[in-house]
């Protein structure tokens, strides 16, 4: 647009050039020039008239549209300006609001985590706290055990409960799996005799607690005792066949020996 300005300019210009020209002539050589001269020099001097009234028309009507872009431009320019200024608060409140949500994600993810860990604990911890177990002398058959001249562990080797995994029945022992309050039960049976006793002792890390003590020269008889125990993570506890004493035990399980947690501590 503005390269028709300057053709328009310069069309201008021409026309004024001529004009000059045309006078220039006009006063050198005056009547000399032919009467065809002069009438299309005439004619072309009111095109010439007519012409540039149009031109200056067009001129102004070049000037305003220029001067409505620029306006429009203006306008547009400001108009981006502004959508860019909000496209940025629209990203920085998107991050904002992404950096919030992941934090709450993080604090989520971390609580969780630690619920887990709690109910992992709580678990075993309720583990734990099933500890019980009961069994008897012997796993199969019948028969007596002892007498013997020193002090013999007993192996209760036939399992009826053992909740917990805290009694072992290859050596006999029971193994606190934690620290707490447990309750003992042994009994012991055998038929009399003149000679030897019927008796069993519970032990704790190798202390001597309660004995269970039954002597009649004939007859079956019987004894039991218990206790309750505070017992701390991993103390032993077991019986200990009387020296010089028998205990009888058959498929009816009269010899046996039981334990289980109260509560810890």
């Amino acid at each position: 647009m503005e390269t028709t300005v300057v053709v328009l300019a310069l069309l201008c210009s021409s026309l004024c050039w001529t004009q000059a020209q045309g006078d220039t002539v006009d006063g050198v050589i005056g009547n000399d020039i032919p009467q065809e001269v002069l009438e299309m020099r005439t004619q072309g001097a009111r095109s010439q008239q007519t012409c540039q009234p149009d031109i200056h028309t067009v001129l102004r009507e070049m000037s305003a549209m220029l001067a409505e872009q620029r306006v429009e431009m203006t306008h547009l320019k400001r108009e981006n300006d502004a959508q860019k200024l909000q496209l940025r608060a629209m990203e920085e409140k998107t991050k904002n609001e992404f950096e919030a949500q992941a934090e709450v994600l993080d604090s989520i993810r971390t609580r969780s985590n630690i619920t887990e860990g709690q109910v992992e604990a709580l678990k075993r911890n309720n583990q734990v706290r099933q500890v019980a177990f009961s069994a008897s002398l012997f796993a199969s058959g019948s028969g007596y055990l002892g007498p013997f001249n020193t002090q013999t562990n007993l192996i209760f080797r036939h399992v009826i409960t053992n909740i917990g995994k805290a009694y072992n029945p290859d050596t006999g022992f029971f193994i606190a799996p934690v620290r707490g309050t447990y309750q003992f039960q042994f009994y012991i049976g055998a038929h009399g005799h003149a000679s030897y006793v019927s008796a069993a002792v519970l032990v704790r890390n190798g202390q001597h607690i309660f004995i269970a003590y039954e002597q009649q020269p004939s007859g079956y008889g019987t004894s039991s005792n218990g206790a309750s125990l505070l017992l701390e993570e991993g103390d032993v506890v077991f019986l200990k066949l009387w020296h010089n004493s028998r205990i009888f035990d058959n498929d009816h399980n009269h010899s046996t020996f039981s334990g289980h947690l109260l509560f810890t501590m």
